[in-house]
């Protein structure tokens, strides 16, 4: 790869309604961006057309992009719309019903008709196989290798384009999976084939196997999008390579993309995290909530000294959003985020007893809010902000798509007529419930983490994120909100931040007290050989890698585990007492501040070990603002921004490329750019920044 300190950088992040594209140049520090909408017929002509203009309207030479990395919420939907590939399984005999008994826990548990995801491989097409592997990795039964190539054709010829090959204990030994990926190979050519050893190779039978059915349900989606995707930036004369933001706040390359897409199902969210933990350690703030309200979700996540939470498991495609257990568990690793239907295209309706609601369904961007003038009628988020004066019809997304005020109106009128609320009630009651209903997930996301929102800072990001951070501040106790520069388009800023990155896993079962700490190390080193090969095939010199090692630890006899972070340096060298001692000191420390006390005389051990390998690929810090247009004074106009009674208020309106840094404004004020529009209410000051942030503190 070139270096990327003297050429140019481009990301692209597609959400559920605008399809972002950030061009930074490396020697400058200035960089540009559009907001187009999304295309969801084909998600990348979106890309394509909005690269084209945007390189077009800035005379940006094409040639100069030395990388192009990219977001995309395509698989997560796909789960979600059960818009994937037919998808067939082959397991072991008396397994095939894994996916559908699932877990004894149930998410409602006096439910007696609850609803539970379907599979996404239906029963038909699951077939089972001659084979067994015992949990200490010993061949109990030899594989039928007939039978599997027989299977391999029957799904086949029943229209499957995707297999899953999942034998049971298979991440203790992957022998048979290997063989029989290989026969189903042979037997039907060119099928996509996952083996769940190298999606997810550790213990846990039905989250294992499930986050092998939803990688294959998405493969061969990722392959023909990705595929195609490179061969039209090319085709603009961009020859840089692609890279794809992993859902762990990483960057991987295409193949590997291709090759595990499930890793890219929260790729979006996890951009906007990583931009919030780079502003929060320009501004000093150690604890941020990050805000990014699009427009078809908001997602909220914790960053605490300026890096992102993450997980090792994900639950796609929930029957109920805040149900733990109601959709598909993924063992993947995540930023940890919460992520909810509101956003500038949330639909407001009268619910059955004649109450306002408003989402989580979205007019997304076809046809989009009424005020986009493209045939939606139902009034949305984006439309009661028109109607309040908060946004300006002439300068949203930076002019791309002027708004039709009348048809707002007419959308707004009729929901009014039915609630029998005047218009600006209505659109100031839609407003204070997308509010409240974003406040009550960020309660709930901070609380589950022992966390005191009173002690966080909201770093608002997203079309819709400054829009509305100032009310979720003060809804949440919050007296502090960050805006950065060009926050509409921050995601796909995001994605240029981003490190390349890999996790790998590995299930071993070792005792504290009585294990081979060189054994310990051995497989460390083996995952770290495996990270560092992926990494480097982005094109990054990892000499300067940081590796963090993790184990699955817990008390013997526990049913669940819990993820840690060993102490760095080498187990197998040393006093081997002190070494364990190490151990046991992180693993209880963490295990005290999650659940306060240990029990006491309890062995512990580790169930798996986890490394991640990640290397920084860009020099984030010519990151800058520009300003383009001299200052001016600010003009003015009535709005409603939702303060005291909802009456219109005069407010001041600044063209945020014409302030300077040192500059103060008092509340009530709008600060609008090209990507977004920042809601400085009553009582509050807002501060330019010299990083280009807006720090607004709040009465």
């Amino acid at each position: 790869m070139a270096d990327v300190k003297s050429i140019a950088s481009l990301g692209i992040d597609i959400g559920g309604t605008f399809t972002d594209i950030v061009h930074l140049d490396h020697a400058t520090g200035r960089q540009n961006a559009l907001k187009v909408l999304t295309t969801h017929a084909d998600p990348s002509r979106a890309v394509i057309d909005g690269t084209r203009a945007l390189l077009d309207r800035h005379g940006l030479a094409a040639a100069r992009i030395g990388r192009v990395i990219h977001a995309t919420t395509l698989f997560t939907n796909a789960l979600i719309e059960r818009r994937g590939a037919v998808t067939g399984l082959i397991t072991t005999r008396g397994f095939r019903d894994t996916l559908e008994i699932g877990r004894e826990r149930k998410y409602e548990l006096y439910d007696i008709a609850i609803d539970n995801p379907a599979p996404l491989v239906p029963r038909n097409l699951r077939l089972e196989v001659d084979e067994r592997v015992g949990a200490d990795g010993r061949i109990v039964t030899p594989l039928d290798r007939e039978s599997v190539r027989r299977t391999a054709r029957t799904l086949a010829e029943a229209g499957v384009t995707s297999i899953v090959v999942g034998f049971l204990h298979a991440y203790a030994n992957p022998r048979h999976e290997i063989e029989a990926a290989a026969l189903v190979a042979e037997a039907v050519p060119g099928i996509a084939i996952t083996t769940s050893h190298e999606v997810a190779p550790e213990i846990r039978e039905y989250e294992r196997l499930s986050t092998a059915v939803a990688n294959a349900y998405v493969k061969p989606l990722a392959a023909s999008y990705i595929g195609a995707l490179s061969r039209d930036l090319t085709g603009l004369g961009i020859t840089a390579p692609l890279l794809l933001m992993l859902s762990s706040g990483g960057l991987t390359h295409a193949a590997e993309a291709m090759r595990v897409p499930v890793q890219l199902l929260e790729s979006g969210p996890a951009a906007g995290a990583l931009v919030a933990g780079y502003y929060g350690r320009l501004e000093n703030e150690p604890r941020l909530l990050a805000f990014d309200m699009g427009g078809t979700t908001a997602k909220l996540s914790l960053v605490d000294d300026g890096r992102p939470l993450v997980a090792y498991s994900f639950e796609a495609a929930r029957q109920k959003r805040f149900a733990e257990g109601s959709g598909f568990p993924l063992r993947i690793s995540t930023v940890e985020l919460i992520e909810i239907g509101a956003g500038g295209g949330s639909i407001a309706r009268a619910d059955e007893i004649g109450l306002l609601k408003v989402g989580p369904d979205s007019a997304g961007s076809e046809p989009g809010p009424a005020a986009y003038g493209r045939g939606g009628t139902e009034p949305t988020v984006t439309d009661a902000n028109l109607r309040l004066a908060i946004l300006n019809p002439a300068t949203f997304a930076g002019g791309t798509i002027p708004l039709d005020l009348a048809a707002s109106e007419r959308a707004l009128a009729g929901l009014a007529s039915r609630l029998d609320l005047d218009v600006d009630r209505l659109a100031l009651g839609i407003r204070d419930i997308v509010n409240e209903s974003m406040t009550a997930a960020a309660r709930v996301h901070i609380a589950e983490r022992g966390r005191d929102p009173r002690t966080y800072a909201v770093l608002a990001t997203g079309g819709g994120g400054p829009v509305h951070a100032a009310a979720l501040a003060r809804k949440l106790g919050a007296t502090r909100v960050i805006c950065p520069p060009s926050a509409g388009v921050a995601s796909a800023l995001g994605l240029i931040m981003a490190p390349a990155r890999i996790d790998r896993v590995a299930t071993i079962g070792f005792r504290l007290a009585t294990g081979d700490l060189a054994s310990l190390e051995q497989s460390f080193r083996r995952l770290e050989m495996e990270a560092r090969a992926l990494v480097a095939d982005t094109g990054v010199d990892t000499s300067n890698a940081v590796v963090s090692r993790l184990a699955d630890g817990r008390f013997v006899g526990q049913g669940f585990d819990l993820v840690v972070s060993l102490p760095d340096g080498r187990f197998d060298t040393g006093d081997p007492d002190d070494q364990r001692q190490r151990l046991t000191a992180a693993f209880e420390t963490a295990y005290r501040e999650k659940f306060a006390r240990t029990p006491p005389s309890v062995a512990i051990e580790f169930i798996s070990i986890r490394l991640s390998v990640s290397v920084a690929v860009a020099d984030t810090a010519v990151v800058a603002e520009t300003h383009d247009r001299p200052a001016s004074a600010p003009l003015r106009r009535l709005a409603r921004l939702g303060d005291g009674r909802g009456e219109a208020v005069t407010v001041e309106v600044y063209d945020r490329a014409s302030l300077r840094p040192g500059t103060r404004l008092q509340g009530p004020a709008l600060v609008e750019e090209e990507s977004s529009t920042l809601v400085v209410p009553t009582g509050a000051i807002a501060e330019v920044r010299p990083s280009g942030s807006i720090v607004m503190t709040l009465d």
